[in-house]
């Protein structure tokens, strides 16, 4: 990794240069101040894009050609080809390593500059578990790829000094020095650009004078609960429960105010007190189990429903970040359009007990409902209409307890729960693994539903498992393997095992 420089080396050749950047980092304007940049420098210029069609809708390749001015016209050519790159400048690590693999980075020729950060793709979010891609491994393969790479995470640089990932980029293009400009020259091309300069040259300066070694390593986490403002008798109800968590194993402690952050934020003081019974319980068995149902307890008892969504939709945090990753400065008007597709099952959820279970049981009337129901909204929450629509439906928070969703979810809890205590009173590591399956429920319609199923398929399987002095090891890999993939597959495979050998 070469350090900034002023490089005067020989500037008689054609220069190439690919930008692969995905909407919204600001690929278009890194591409302008490129060709400023080689304007300003004496270079003639030409700079074509090509949309993408790949993952996140796919990045779009900018791609420049410059080469001293003569008397002659240069004729460029517009598109990169692999194997005639100059520099390749990637916004993120996987495009980088997509960048390799097309053939556009080379050993002999092309100098990488690449931001280390990650923007999931689509296959990685869509597996059950944790479908990341291995950076380490992708970051060793560009590096053997290029003949010079200027790698490190310049989205961070970019949000430290509040622009966008183009300006540190553009640092990281001066730092490696293969363009044969000064420093002063990238620095004009940003002020002349007249918008968000000071920001804009902060990254770059960031990006441009970045070491490795001087990063500072993040801090130990704080308590999430260190301080707590309210009404006295929610903060005092607060500190008492919060109190009990310092009597619980030590290494559950943590875990434990986390859950109880999240449950009490959920709902209320008494389901927070709910929740710490059960932990309570379960500490009994130590640590490992304390931890396993500090966790996964409050997962079950945070449900998402519709209430759930129009709350968290309707907070102020929600509106500041939003505004901060658009960078939208405080007295700009923004419009804001919330998508919801809610279907009868999430209708009659959010409905009296009573009420909602009788239309599930009437096949005409939930089918009517469905037709109503079952379609997408588009609702603008930057106006009172639409804003106070979703501020009603949070506003039922309080009824939530009485509403036929949390008449199943309690049920799912207590069956849960019912299995846990069974096997802690011989195997803690069973009771731990079985709450763990938890994990496999997560989100609401139709993922909410899967997840169901692959739960069902994993605990129908402690039957055969019954006895057994390696069941808690068996039942995580049943866990990983319902994680593994979306249609099942592993899963399946790995029950026809545990069925064969039981």
């Amino acid at each position: 990794m070469s350090s900034a420089t002023d490089n005067d080396s020989n500037s008689g050749d054609l220069i190439t240069l690919a930008v692969l950047a995905v909407g919204g980092q600001g690929g278009g304007v890194l591409t302008n101040w490129i060709a400023d940049l080689a304007t300003l420098g004496g270079y003639a210029v030409q700079m074509t894009s090509v949309a993408g069609v790949a993952q996140r809708t796919g990045a779009t390749i900018y791609y420049l050609e410059m080469a001293p001015k003569t008397d002659r016209q240069a004729v460029f050519a517009l598109s990169p080809t692999p194997g005639d790159l100059d520099v390749l400048i990637a916004s993120e690590l996987m495009e980088a390593g997509r960048a390799v693999l097309r053939g556009f980075v080379t050993p002999d020729r092309t100098t990488l500059i690449a931001s280390t950060h990650r923007i999931l793709a689509i296959s990685e979010k869509s597996l059950p578990g944790d479908g990341r891609a291995e950076d380490s491994l992708v970051e060793e393969e560009i590096h053997s790829a290029a003949f010079h790479s200027v790698c490190f995470d310049m989205e961070a640089i970019a949000s430290n000094a509040g622009s966008m990932i183009s300006a540190s980029l553009f640092g990281g293009l001066a730092r490696s020095g293969c363009l044969p400009f000064a420093t002063s020259l990238y620095e004009d091309v940003i002020r002349a650009s007249g918008r968000g300069v000071e920001a804009s040259l902060a990254a770059f300066q960031g990006a441009l004078n970045y070491d490795a070694n001087a990063v500072a390593k993040p801090a130990p986490p704080a308590s999430v609960a260190t301080e707590v403002k309210g009404p006295a008798d929610l903060v005092t109800g607060w500190n008492a429960l919060r109190a009990r968590i310092d009597k619980l194993p030590v290494d559950s402690q943590a875990m434990a105010e986390a859950g109880l952050v999240k449950v009490v934020d959920y709902q209320d003081l008494s389901y927070g007190e709910e929740y710490l019974q059960y932990v309570e319980e379960f500490s009994r068995h130590g640590d490992a189990l304390a931890s396993a149902a500090a966790k996964y307890i409050a997962n079950a008892m945070c449900y998402d429903d519709l209430i759930r969504v129009a709350d968290l939709k309707t907070r102020s945090s929600r509106q500041a970040r939003l505004r901060g990753e658009q960078h939208i400065p405080d007295g700009d008007i923004v419009q804001v359009t919330e998508y919801f597709h809610p279907r009868a099952q999430e209708i009659c959820g959010t409905l009296p007990a009573g009420l909602g279970a009788w239309i599930e049981a009437h096949p005409r009337c939930f089918s009517l409902l469905d037709r109503i129901s079952n379609k997408g909204r588009r609702i603008r929450t930057d106006g009172i209409a639409g804003f106070g629509m979703l501020w009603a439906v949070s506003a039922l928070k309080s009824w939530r307890r009485r509403f036929l969703r949390h008449r199943y979810e309690s049920a799912h809890l207590q069956a849960l729960l019912d299995r846990a205590r069974r096997a802690a009173q011989t195997d803690p590591g069973l009771a731990a693994e079985i709450l763990q399956c938890q994990r496999l429920i997560k989100g609401y319609s139709d993922t909410h539903e899967r997840g169901h199923s692959r739960f069902a398929k994993v605990i129908g399987a402690l039957s055969d498992l019954s006895g057994r002095p390696d069941a808690s090891a068996w039942l995580g890999r049943l866990r990983q393997a319902a994680l593994a993939d979306e249609n099942g597959a592993a899963l399946d495979s790995a029950l026809a095992e545990v069925r064969s050998n039981s």
